[in-house]
This record gives C-alpha cells, structure tokens and sequence, in this order.
C-alpha cells in the first residue's frame, strides 16, 4: 500500500514538472549568424574585404609562382643541372615561407577585424535581445552552437537580424 501510495505521489510530482516545462518560453539564437547578416556588419565586412585585397592579391601571386616553378620542375627535371635545380628548389622554398607568413597574416588581421565587429556589435545585439525578451516573453535564451536539436519554430536568429537592421 505504501508502495502504490509513493508511486501515485511520484507520478504526480512528475506530471507537475512538465507542466512546468510546458509553460516554459525558449528561444535558440546564432548570434554569429544574426550579427553577420545585418546590414551594418555587411557594409563592414564589404570595407574590410577592400582593405584586405592587395594582400589577397600577392598571396594569389605567391600561389602562382609557387605553382609556375613547381610544373617547371617537374617538366624540365631530367634537363636541368643540379645547380640549376637546387636554386630553382631554393626560389620555390622562399616563395612557399613567404605565402605561408602572408597567408597567417591575412588570417590574423581578419580575425582581428571580425573581433572588432563582434565588440562593437556587442551593445546593439544584447540591447536588441533585451528588448526582444521583453517584449515576446523568453524565460530561456539558448546559443544555437550549444544546442544538439532545436525545432526551427524556437529559433529567433532571423528576428534578432531584423531588429539589428532597424535599430541602425
């Protein structure tokens, strides 16, 4: 009896808990995403992919030479001397540290940049999100990335976007 009595009280308590749950307003963000897509971290990114062009532009250039010299090796390598070459081999070698130093620092002056974005987006994003869990009501705001399943319905990315482009 006090078995069934325990169970009729454990099923009870569980049942409450879900109601609970039910009641519970969630929303999924991908705060990377809603940041990149407005319209003022467009513009920003337009800007700095035409500061960063002349970089991208050598760095092709690099590639093609490393390339050019590479296809000359391979057709000319029973003609050449070994002089001939061990300089050609060297050129290729100065020509590949060079790419591989230009490359890292492209990479890191983009990330510094896309870090920029971040910061100075930062204020706008949590003033939006403020204003948008006050006024729909979210008791939870989860970030997409830690998130395994979300049914699409939860997910206010598209509206934190929208909101961004308009307090702009």
């Amino acid at each position: 009896m006090l078995k069934k009595l325990a169970f009729v009280l454990l099923s009870f308590s569980v049942l409450a808990a879900g109601s609970a749950f039910a009641e519970l307003k969630i929303a999924i963000l991908n705060t990377q995403k809603a940041v990149l897509e407005s319209e003022e971290a467009k513009v920003l990114l337009d800007k700095l992919q035409k500061d960063l062009k002349p970089e991208e532009t050598e760095i092709k250039g690099l590639q093609k030479s490393i390339l050019d010299l590479r296809g000359k090796l391979e057709k000319d390598k029973d003609i050449l001397g070994d002089a001939e070459m061990r300089k050609m081999v060297k050129e290729m070698q100065g020509y590949e540290e060079d790419y591989k130093f230009k490359v890292n620092k492209l990479q890191k002056e983009l990330n510094d940049r896309q870090q920029e974005l971040f910061n100075q987006m930062a204020p706008k994003l949590d003033a939006v999100l403020k204003d948008l869990i006050a006024v729909e009501g979210y008791d939870l705001v989860m970030q997409r990335q830690t998130v395994l399943y979300t049914n699409s319905k939860h997910d206010i990315t598209r509206k934190v976007t929208e909101k961004l482009n308009e307090s702009k």
